[in-house]
């Protein structure tokens, strides 16, 4: 199953890269455009950043799942991995022609 989360992930990430490039001038960034700004914003502050002592804190241990809940989780991934499969057999098809 992971496997084909995976394949399917790899696949639909090559399928965005091949729609196009980046060259289009609105997705360039300059750093000044963004850290100039927030830093005019925080020239004020004074206080001192302080350590939050839950943020390390253990997490509640996940609560367990009756087997149909587990199996429904699987059939709706194994559904989405078969659909993505299909997307990229059809897409296969139509750069074919």
């Amino acid at each position: 199953m992971k496997f084909r989360i995976a394949l399917t992930a790899a696949a639909a990430t090559l399928a965005l890269a091949a729609c196009g490039s980046t060259e289009d001038a609105s997705t360039e960034a300059e750093a000044d455009t963004v850290e100039m700004p927030a830093d005019e914003a925080l020239s004020d502050v004074e206080a001192m950043p302080v350590e939050d002592p839950s943020a390390n804190a253990e997490a509640a241990a996940p609560e367990d799942m009756a087997p149909s809940e587990e199996a429904q989780i699987q059939e709706a991934g194994d559904q989405a991995a078969d659909t993505a499969a299909a997307a990229m057999d059809a897409m296969g098809e139509d750069a074919g022609n």
